[in-house]
This record gives C-alpha cells, sequence and structure tokens, in this order.
C-alpha cells in the first residue's frame, strides 16, 4: 500500500490559454479503467479483502483508516490518495463517514502523484 497526496498544495498552477486553475495529477493508465465513486456513511467500511486489479483510492471528502496484509491502520483523509496492487489484501473503515473515488485498472501508473 502507497499514499499518496492530491490536493491543491501538491498541484500545479496552470495559465495556458489564459487559464487560472490549479491542476493535481492523478494517475496514467494503458488499460481501460473502471472510475467508481464510494460513499460510506459514519461506522461505514469496505471490508477486508484482496485487490482483483491495481487501484487507486481517492478520498475526497472525509476521513477514515486503511490497512494492508500486516492490519496497522493508517489515517486517511480528504487529499490523500491510496495504491493496491492487484492481490494486495486491504481494508478500509471510517467512524464519521467518507466519500472516495476509485480507479481500477490494470495499467494504473500512480508515479506522476506525490507521495503522503
Amino acid at each position: 500500500m502507497k499514499i499518496f497526496k492530491f490536493n491543491k498544495e501538491v498541484g500545479k498552477h496552470i495559465t495556458k490559454f489564459d487559464s487560472n486553475f490549479i491542476m493535481s495529477q492523478i494517475v496514467n493508465t494503458e488499460s481501460p479503467a473502471h472510475i467508481g465513486c464510494m460513499y460510506l456513511e459514519a461506522k461505514g467500511k469496505i471490508a477486508y479483502h484482496q485487490a482483483v486489479i491495481p487501484q487507486l483510492l481517492l478520498v475526497l471528502s472525509g476521513k477514515g483508516g486503511v490497512c494492508g496484509e500486516d492490519k496497522e491502520v493508517v489515517t486517511v483523509e480528504e487529499g490523500n490518495a491510496v495504491f493496491r496492487e492487484q492481490g494486495e489484501w486491504h481494508e478500509t473503515i471510517t467512524e464519521q463517514g467518507l466519500t472516495a473515488v476509485v480507479i481500477e485498472s490494470k495499467g494504473l501508473d500512480p508515479s506522476v502523484m506525490r507521495p503522503r
């Protein structure tokens, strides 16, 4: 399990074409990707299981904990991203609630992201 940041602070200010915004790169993929949004209510859980393919969990709001095979819980919050390799055991829990986007693809490459 690797944890990255994608919040505003790690983004790049874009001014090309008279634009004015901040862009945080998230991931590159050369394979088809499944992208979904997960809504965990208070005391919600994505149960302990193996990742079917590489996945990236992007925390949009709320706070929770993630663990890998070692079962050591690491706190994650808005602006954090958790990358898991195919076959990696993992779980996501939250006391207060959490909303996240998940990207799953055989060709995920999160190397453009900044480590937390």
